[in-house]
């Protein structure tokens, strides 16, 4: 059988390579110094000593429920011995996010295990891609010909290799050798092909299973205790609609069964809350299949979005930001400049333009981000020390070609409306402009009610720049979250490109988080750009720029607002703030007055004047009074107001601007 064939040759190539690689295992060993996060040091041997030795030394039970270790600040398995002295962090489950992350990837290599078992013997069965997701989960995508049905049989299979309690093993492999074990799948060949002579790639092993990647992973199968596949859809690999559909079945795991029904309650009542349904309900917007991934914001819709904006534009006013609006499409020259273009070409629109003089094409594409835009006006004037801060904001559409399987309601979109700004400063400036933004993100999410927490995000592997302008700046961050005294913590190597930055997670209603605001320091930038003022020696100097995003997408903030309020929209917000109703035809003159004076007073109000079965003493009695009765959504009665009262009462709603309202 398929399977079998392919078990066993991968297998005996692990076999043979192990044997050959235990015997350059380094014979002395020293004596090494591991620095723990509270200052205190332990000793261990060199190419001997494991992080999982040094958790189980602290406790048994420490040591059965750590994830992942952190050494010298880089992910480490935990079964994989110390070299030299080193600081060290051990992570257990929701400690961080790296080590849910190194959970949810080591349960992937289980299901693609599942998959290989139960479809290996029929069809010819090509493992792609298993990484963790960051919303929660995995998947993992596999070329099984046909779509499979057979969630239940995977988790089966699943559960016996987790009961198995099977160690992960991990093996650096040469180009030669892993070309040899993955000879059979030509997805994994590919990958191979593209590293360069003499690079190493990684691959690891548990139980019969071996795939390349680069991990790290669990010690064990067996600290999976609770897991299930969860769904099944047909994607283009690597989200390139141009290429065969392959399937992408989907899990959640955890660390105990408790989580598992956790994750299930919140799923359920997410279902209520799904922002899909209530758009459309309270008719907010809607998706067409002419245009994938592209919100049609209607009337109600936009009011939200214009009030969160019309929050901003005051705050703006206050904190000295002034808007702008840069092109849409820009030529490709400007993007290799900023280095988007090595870190970002694949995700952008690209568009047909006119011929060079030379006869060649001048590729242009639709803006993913505003940030080189901002380069080129702030550059478009000499500046001096005097004029910085200079803080630019932006509102006008972003476009990002996103796979259609990442696709999902107002979430992940492919044309989108951020509050981007950029902040040109001295370096001295950094310190009070970062806590300025941190003040506005407070002040924003305080009013909606939102709990929330701060993450410092650090240097990838893909950074561009020098190594101390980097720690330099998260050295200054760090500095500014200490004094904020929010919770915080690192998320280790998940920074952009071209800077570190504070990300802000935040938690709705029922219990999930969602990153919305960033605040990025960028030394790279104004160097590419070669920006620069003048200070008060007459000298050109570097500016400093942060990217700065409060509520991120504006369309991504509306589905995690409706999902937060279920549509039971506080006053100031609501995109029916005022329904006017007509209790009958005689009275619709007098029903379309109110309706223009709440209009003309900035409330939206809509006008009802169908005919209403109320008591004819009431009707005579509210319009005798020149006053109205108000009905809360709830279906609360108000006294009688009349109309200067009844704006007065509105305007305090308005104002009061918080979040949850029980008006």
């Amino acid at each position: 059988a398929y399977s079998q064939d392919v078990l066993e040759h991968r297998l005996n190539v692990w076999s043979k390579e192990a044997i050959k690689q235990k015997k350059n295992i380094p014979n002395h060993h020293s004596h090494i110094c591991i620095t723990l996060p509270d200052g205190k040091r332990t000793f261990g041997s060199s190419h001997i000593t494991t992080p999982l030795e040094v958790a189980k030394n602290i406790s048994k039970q420490f040591g059965n429920e750590v994830i992942v270790a952190l050494v010298n600040n880089s992910l480490w398995d935990l079964n994989v011995p110390l070299v030299g002295d080193c600081s060290l962090k051990l992570l257990k489950f929701n400690d961080d996010p790296l080590a849910n992350k190194v959970f949810w990837h080591s349960s992937s290599h289980l299901l693609g295990y599942a998959i290989e078992q139960l479809y290996g013997t029929k069809v010819l069965v090509q493992l792609y891609n298993g990484p963790a997701i960051d919303e929660g989960g995995f998947f993992y995508d596999a070329d099984l010909v046909d779509k499979t049905e057979d969630l239940r049989k995977l988790d089966a299979i699943v559960a016996d290799l987790v009961k198995e309690n099977v160690p992960f093993e991990r093996m650096e492999l040469s180009v030669d050798v892993a070309l040899e074990m993955f000879k059979y799948n030509q997805y994994k060949v590919d990958i191979i092909k593209k590293l360069d002579v003499g690079e190493k790639i990684s691959a690891y092993k548990c139980g019969d299973f071996i795939d390349l990647c680069r991990g790290p992973h669990l010690p064990r199968t067996g600290m999976v205790k609770a897991i299930t596949m969860t769904k099944q859809s047909s994607v283009h690999k690597g989200g390139d609609s141009n290429s065969a559909q392959i399937q992408r079945v989907y899990g959640i795991s955890f660390p105990k069964d408790k989580k598992l029904k956790e994750w299930f309650k919140i799923k359920e009542e997410a279902e209520k809350h799904d922002h899909r349904l209530i758009g459309k309900r309270q008719k907010l917007f809607f998706f067409h299949h002419l245009s994938p991934g592209s919100a049609f914001l209607l009337p109600h819709g936009l009011r939200i979005i214009n009030k969160l904006k019309d929050f901003l534009r005051d705050e703006y006013r206050i904190r000295g930001y002034q808007e702008v609006e840069t092109p849409l499409t820009f030529n490709q020259e400007l993007w290799m400049q900023s280095g988007h273009w090595e870190h970002y070409s694949d995700d952008m629109f690209w568009l047909q333009s006119d011929l060079q003089g030379d006869g060649k094409p001048n590729p242009v594409s639709l803006k993913p981000m505003n940030c080189p835009g901002h380069c080129l006006i702030y550059d478009s004037v000499l500046r001096s020390y005097r004029d910085l801060p200079i803080r630019l904001a932006e509102f006008t559409a972003l476009h990002r070609d996103e796979p259609s399987g990442s696709l999902g309601g107002l979430t992940r979109l492919r044309q989108f409306h951020q509050d981007d700004a950029h902040i040109f400063c001295t370096r001295d400036q950094i310190e009070q402009e970062v806590r300025d933004c941190l003040d506005l993100v407070d002040k924003t999410y305080s009013m909606f009610g939102f709990d929330y927490t701060l993450k410092l995000s650090t240097r990838p592997s893909g950074f561009i720049g020098d190594a101390t302008a980097w720690e330099e700046a998260e050295n200054r961050l760090i500095e500014i979250l200490n004094d904020t005294g929010k919770r915080w913590s690192i998320n280790h190597g998940d920074g952009a490109f071209y800077g570190p930055k504070i990300d802000l997670l935040i938690q709705d209603a029922i219990g999930r988080n969602h990153q919305t605001a960033t605040i990025q320091l960028d030394f790279q930038l104004p160097e590419r750009f070669n920006l620069s003022y003048m200070n008060s020696l007459g000298e050109l100097e570097r500016p400093v720029i942060i990217h700065r995003a409060i509520f991120g997408s504006f369309e991504r903030f509306l589905g995690i607002l409706i999902e937060h309020t279920s549509g039971d929209w506080p006053f100031w917000i609501s995109p029916r703030q005022v329904s006017v109703c007509s209790v009958s035809e005689p009275y619709n003159d007098y029903a379309t007055e109110i309706y223009h004076t709440l209009r003309k007073n900035s409330l939206y109000a809509d006008l009802d004047l169908s005919d209403v079965d109320l008591g004819r003493k009431v009707r005579q009695s509210r319009l005798a009074a020149n006053t109205v009765s108000i009905r809360t959504r709830k279906g609360e009665f108000l006294p009688l107001q009349s109309v200067p009262e009844l704006l007065q009462y509105f305007q305090k709603l308005c104002t009061a601007g918080v979040y949850p309202s029980n008006d």
